[in-house]
């Protein structure tokens, strides 16, 4: 997300709740979240491709959708409605192929309209396959694994690069020019993820009833569709269905918060990024204080952008209604790696507790040679911090920052279990209670930083390499 996207979503904020009557609000979000993932996509290589991505991102919602209706519900007008718009607006951007470069909404010139025709007609299809379905919960698992399949794809650098190859063919180019970063599909690890979260849900009889412009809005909103914050449809439900009018206290914190993120991204996280580690600076430091300089520089970047694309993300939900959930609360200022966890990403970290986790937890306790406390706070710990590394890509880096942090969590715990009685005894001591805080501050976030060295460098052996140099060895 720009600066120019920014502004141009606070302008259309304005005329939302200058123009449109309360009852019209809900499918403007609807409507401008469909063209909103177009224009946010950034333009790849590949011919057409960052006109496919979208587009598939709506056919797999819908289909998606389909499969998480409840029994009991049926297709209603509404419905029918919902899928009429998105159809148009799909095909009406599509058209842009005949316009003018400059003119186009999306970043290069769509596919020919007849194939883009074509594959709206297969969703419809699909959709009307699904509804005829009596019991569409026996679809869920397979729904489940194949976005999982995608989503592995997509991480894994040689599949990727593999499946650009493919497509580089079908396009008619060049296929040894394949990359695997050409398939940016922008926004569909969150896509994901909100996906797997209703579909699971359906199965366990715990998703509320949600048409198909609320279940298409909730997955797609377009404040929160590059960058999170990961909601939770129960939740984002209600506030779609219950859209406020103007209101200056809420205009005014929505301002407020889109005015600190942009500060956050576009001055401190850009400055930083000038100095910050990376795979080019991580060579040319010449002393282990020049090293830890540009861990601190990336440690506080990617905060900073971070925490800053998540303010401008809730602050742009409150200007049109919609109150996205925090996703950071200080992190940097915690005492220990589980109060870390639990103020950074906070909505993924909650995300993969409820369904990594904690299913794992409960199956480990049905075998018959149940695991000791220690035991499952292991593997539990370590298992879903490795899941946390490889959402953000299937390589080796990641999933050592997987286990540095799961690894952590379970030190953490079984000091915790061993020192309850010390901190207890400290109550009457507030000096040295306040002391020991203050170290933990310092320990949790030095263990952090030095975890972002498998996050910022792309290979195993610089990494190692740095690390090395960090420690003076």
């Amino acid at each position: 997300m720009t600066l120019t996207h920014i502004l141009v979503f606070i302008a259309a904020a304005a005329l939302y709740l200058a123009v449109l009557p309360a009852r019209w609000r809900g499918w403007a979000l609807f409507a401008g979240s469909i063209v909103a993932i177009y224009w946010l996509q950034p333009p790849i290589r590949i011919r057409s491709l960052d006109f496919v991505f979208p587009t598939a991102t709506l056919g797999v919602t819908a289909l998606a959708w389909a499969i998480t209706r409840a029994p009991e519900q049926r297709w209603t007008r509404e419905d029918t409605a919902a899928a009429l718009v998105m159809a148009g607006l799909v095909i009406a951007l599509a058209l842009g192929r005949y316009l003018a470069p400059e003119l186009r909404l999306t970043p290069s010139r769509p596919p020919n309209t007849v194939n883009v025709a074509l594959a709206l007609v297969a969703v419809a299809a699909g959709l009307a396959t699904l509804a005829r379905v009596k019991d569409p919960r026996r679809l869920i698992v397979p729904a489940i694994l194949a976005i999982l399949a995608l989503f592995i794809v997509l991480k894994t650098a040689p599949l990727a690069e593999s499946a650009a190859r493919a497509l580089r063919q079908a396009a008619g180019q060049s296929p040894d020019l394949a990359q695997a970063t050409e398939l940016d599909w922008l926004g569909f690890s969150y896509v994901a993820f909100r996906l797997i979260h209703t579909l699971r849900d359906r199965q366990t009889g715990k998703l509320p009833p949600l048409t198909l412009r609320e279940y298409v809005t909730y997955t797609i909103f377009f404040p929160a569709y590059t960058a999170g914050p990961i909601d939770r449809a129960e939740r984002f439900a209600p506030d779609l269905r219950d859209l406020p009018g103007p209101q200056p206290d809420r205009l005014t914190q929505g301002g407020a918060r889109i005015a600190v993120g942009i500060a956050k991204k576009f001055i401190v996280a850009d400055s930083l990024a000038l100095f910050a580690l990376n795979a080019q600076t991580a060579t040319q430091a010449d002393s282990t204080g020049a090293m830890w300089l540009l861990l601190y520089a990336y440690t506080f970047q990617i905060y900073f952008d971070f925490s800053g694309y998540t303010d401008i993300a809730i602050g742009i939900g409150q200007l049109y209604g919609i109150r996205l959930p925090e996703n950071f609360n200080r992190p940097y200022l915690r005492r220990n790696i589980t109060l870390f966890w639990q103020s950074w990403h906070i909505t993924l970290s909650q995300w993969v507790r409820f369904y990594v986790f904690s299913p794992l937890s409960r199956y480990l306790l049905t075998r018959k040679r149940k695991p000791s406390p220690l035991v499952l706070a292991l593997i539990g710990q370590v298992t879903t911090m490795v899941v946390i590394g490889l959402w953000h890509g299937v390589s080796g880096p990641f999933v050592v920052w997987g286990l540095w942090h799961g690894l952590g969590l379970f030190v953490h715990k079984w000091w915790s279990d061993r020192t309850r009685n010390l901190y207890v005894a400290l109550r009457d001591r507030p000096r040295a209670a306040r002391a020991l805080e203050i170290a933990g501050v310092v320990l949790t976030f030095h263990f952090v930083a030095l975890g972002w060295v498998w996050f910022a460098l792309p290979e195993l052996g610089l990494g190692w390499e740095v690390v090395k140099k960090l420690l003076g060895i």
